[in-house]
């Protein structure tokens, strides 16, 4: 992805694509810190100017932003392709992401955009925020701590959450390829991250940032269980603090809709997407199972045909959404954990954080997978889960007679495969 421009003959870099539209004039929280930080818009400035010290904050902000809006698109989009989501609004760029038409979703990338946007896809957004974080780390690693303010607080953010863009573009794409690069596998974007992660909780140990750590933590134990290696996924997954959540946050803004929890968007704001039959009326204990808070509208959803049944997870434009958590580490620890007896307590812990009763008896494979279900709804995780553990999807024709195609990870779109040089199918 090539940012820079020209113009006059000068080269000038686009800080409103590089940021993705957040640098404007606003004061924002990051859920990477706390502190507030008030960025002014410089538009285009020449590109030695990014070597500037004093623009670091702002990339940093715009670098975290890109991939918190890129995170819930993606939540949205792995959500209808997996049969969390039925798709119940009548545009057809959302659509053919329900019944995964091939050559519909070759032909978007996907963008970030507002509460009135239709379109789904993540892996424009997603790439974008990864370059960003990418660079952040570049320029930071060239200045001081002495030039930079929170520069050793940069330098974790830009790795751990530029590690969870290469583990779930590694998770749900094909293939791919890095900045123009050629074709990798995804276990090849796998270990990239999980080297990503590994530097990250080395710099957070350093830094003394517990949260930063946990999460760069439970990223590389789910990059290391993609990779098969069980005994280090579980070695890591045991590290994680009991109550740990990192959350991409998300506020009302005037501004920037980008900011906005899209998944509240689309299924309060529009009736755009239902939660699917397989997530509708689940029980636990003779009763509804809080992990999965799904309420019937009784109505239809946008498009008139569609059933209404309304996700209760994220119900305000400004609720996070969890990027890692101990109950995510502890669902990896039960799959990867070779002790009957471990993978048993771990999953048990995860219910008693719902006041769930425990399971008894042996720990199956499917009882681990239908755990991380009921848990990690709406995170974004069944539709990896799926690909990861080879489990069927959907088939013949939807409610609307669209028929099914036999995709099941997402091809690079026409835009990467077209334009860059380096790729070969």
């Amino acid at each position: 992805m090539r940012f820079i421009i020209a113009r006059n003959g000068r080269r000038t870099v686009d800080l409103r694509r590089l940021t993705a539209a957040f640098i404007t004039a606003t004061v924002v929280t990051t859920s990477a810190c706390d502190r507030l930080l008030s960025v002014d818009n410089p538009a285009n400035v020449p590109v030695d100017a990014l070597n500037d010290p004093g623009l670091l904050p702002t990339l940093e902000s715009g670098a975290l932003q890109s991939f918190q809006c890129a995170y819930d698109n993606y939540i949205a989009t792995v959500g209808a392709l997996s049969g969390e989501y039925w798709v119940s609004s009548n545009f057809v760029d959302s659509h053919p992401w329900e019944w995964r038409g091939i050559v519909q979703i070759k032909g978007t990338g996907g963008s970030c955009a507002g509460r009135t946007a239709t379109s789904l896809g993540f892996y424009t957004p997603m790439q974008q925020a990864r370059f960003q974080l990418d660079d952040l780390f570049k320029r930071a690693s060239a200045l001081t701590d002495a030039e930079v303010p929170n520069r050793q607080r940069m330098l974790v953010e830009a790795r751990a959450y530029g590690a969870y863009a290469y583990l779930i573009l590694g998770e749900t794409m094909c293939d791919m390829t890095v900045d123009g690069g050629p074709k990798l596998t995804s276990a090849e974007v796998w270990k990239m991250a999980e080297d990503k992660f590994t530097e990250a909780i080395t710099l957070a140990t350093t830094l003394g940032d517990a949260s930063l750590k946990n999460m760069a933590t439970v990223g590389r134990a789910r990059a290391r269980l993609d990779l098969g290696k069980l005994a280090e996924a579980a070695a890591d997954a045991r590290l994680v603090t009991t109550g740990f959540v990192r959350n991409a946050e998300y506020n009302a803004s005037t501004t920037s809709q980008a900011r906005e929890n899209r998944i509240f968007n689309l299924t309060f704001t529009n009736l755009y997407m239902s939660v699917a039959p397989p997530y509708q009326n689940l029980t636990v204990d003779g009763k509804p199972d809080p992990r999965v808070p799904v309420t019937d509208l009784k109505r239809l959803g946008q498009d008139g045909a569609t059933p209404y049944f309304q996700q209760q997870k994220y119900k305000t434009v400004s609720t996070p959404v969890p990027i890692a958590s101990y109950a995510e580490a502890q669902l990896i620890l039960a799959e990867a954990s070779s002790d009957q007896a471990e993978k048993l307590a771990a999953l048990n812990r995860v219910r008693a954080l719902n006041n769930i009763s425990p399971l008894t008896g042996t720990v199956t494979d499917d009882i681990v997978i239908e755990e991380r279900r009921r848990q990690l709804f709406s995170e974004g995780q069944r539709y990896t889960d799926m690909l990861r553990k080879k489990l069927p999807f959907q088939t013949g024709t939807n409610r609307k007679g669209q028929t099914y195609s036999d995709l099941t990870c997402i091809p690079l779109p026409d835009v990467e495969t077209q334009n860059n040089p380096n790729f070969k199918s």
